[in-house]
């Protein structure tokens, strides 16, 4: 699975950070043990925490510079999480919070400040519906797959090609309020390809046209309207299969009716992940699912396989006696199900891969003055404002101790 190569792109093609300019960099969790695949094991690991002492809970804690059970800290935007010092912490399990822990795996996180090391709570203020992160993936020269990224979970922002790119919230405002546009972006789109424009389908465009370089990813804009409508279109039938079908209300399927279906138990604790071509076939160990089309095992980000590393994440051996080592006894049937909707989501978007790769290369040849007709317009640069987060006066946080914080 290519995409456009690096002589395609053209160097005048304005860079996402211009026109959504108000990003954030990812998250730093700074101890693996509080993000699960499950929320259950999450939930034991904390009770095994709070019940140690002394010195085998601090070691349990894993403290770093950033973050220590001494820490005073406030909690995080939208979570009822205790403030107090971690290390005077007795209370029950906070409610984990569903989260995008790298491409295509959604996870789970312990919501409490003080288990955090950089939280960005500037992102955790603006989630919830209808926002929609965009998030950049590692360049990584020549690798294979989409440059850009699109989840409502909250983004950890981790990329398999090493350094992670921005995280760039579609509104600047909880409640889907005022676009992380350049001021007059949507007004110029519209004006240009003589149809309204709207962040929904600036969104979907970048995730059709996007191009990765160096400097980060490229948005080439077409002199005319007919690329831009048919990269709208693709961009949105990506978007909705990238977000399990939450645009259309329908959830992802295979044509032709086929479905991927367990076709022998996977068992308890599956140390291999392998596929077999001729029948289509994915194997965990002794385990078989089929039909798993060739698109979904080659469905690559940064370079990497989706499904090994989603794998990965779920098998790597964990430390003895520390808190990762805490899991499920088996192989949950929760999991088993979140892989066959994984496959469905790659097979379908992988499918799909030559023609997002076609669209971006003529976008990149018809894309010639994109940059300087957004500087005649005055839409860049933008100004600094719109790199800065907007104020939210209406949020009331609790601050370290139970203390209330004005924004």
């Amino acid at each position: 699975m290519r995409g456009v190569t690096d002589d395609a792109r053209p160097q005048d093609a304005p860079l996402l950070d211009e026109l959504m300019p108000w990003s954030v960099a990812p998250p730093r969790f700074g101890r693996s043990w509080i993000v699960a695949p499950d929320a259950r094991t999450l939930r034991t690991r904390w009770d095994r925490l709070v019940a140690a002492e002394g010195a085998e809970r601090e070691a349990l804690f894993r403290p770093s510079r950033a973050r220590t059970q001494a820490s005073a800290v406030a909690s995080l935007p939208g979570q009822r999480t205790g403030t107090v010092r971690f290390a005077r912490e007795a209370g029950p399990c906070p409610a984990p919070v569903r989260v995008a822990h790298g491409p295509f795996d959604e996870q789970w996180l312990l919501p409490d400040h003080r288990l955090i090391d950089t939280a960005r709570p500037e992102l955790w203020r603006v989630a919830g519906e209808p926002q929609l992160f965009a998030v950049e993936q590692g360049y990584a020269p020549g690798a294979a797959g989409p440059a850009l990224l699109v989840t409502a979970a909250l983004p950890a922002g981790r990329s398999p090609a090493g350094r992670p790119g921005r995280i760039r919230p579609l509104f600047r405002r909880p409640g889907g309020h005022e676009p992380n546009l350049a001021p007059g972006l949507l007004d110029f789109l519209g004006r240009r390809y003589g149809q309204e424009a709207g962040a929904l389908d600036w969104l979907a465009w970048t995730v059709a046209a996007a191009l990765p370089s160096p400097a980060g990813c490229r948005v080439p804009l077409p002199a005319g309207p007919e690329v831009w409508t048919a990269g709208v279109a693709l961009g949105r039938d990506l978007l909705d299969v990238q977000l399990r079908g939450a645009l259309s209300g329908t959830k992802p399927r295979l044509p032709g009716g086929r479905r991927p279906y367990v076709r022998a138990a996977v068992p308890a604790r599956p140390t291999t992940m392998a596929y077999d071509s001729e029948d289509e076939a994915l194997l965990l160990d002794g385990g078989r699912i089929s039909p798993v089309p060739a698109e979904a095992w080659e469905f690559r980000v940064g370079g990497a396989r989706v499904l090994e590393q989603w794998f990965a994440h779920r098998t790597a051996p964990a430390e003895p006696g520390s808190l990762e080592a805490i899991g499920p006894a088996a192989w949950p049937q929760e999991w088993t199900s979140e892989l066959l909707d994984l496959i469905t989501v790659l097979a379908l978007l992988g499918a799909r891969e030559p023609e997002r790769a076609a669209l971006a290369a003529r976008a990149a040849e018809e894309a010639a003055d994109g940059a300087a007709a957004l500087r005649a317009a005055g839409v860049l640069p933008p100004p600094a404002r719109a790199r800065r987060p907007a104020s939210v006066l209406d949020h009331r946080e609790e601050g370290p101790e139970g203390q209330f914080v004005l924004l």
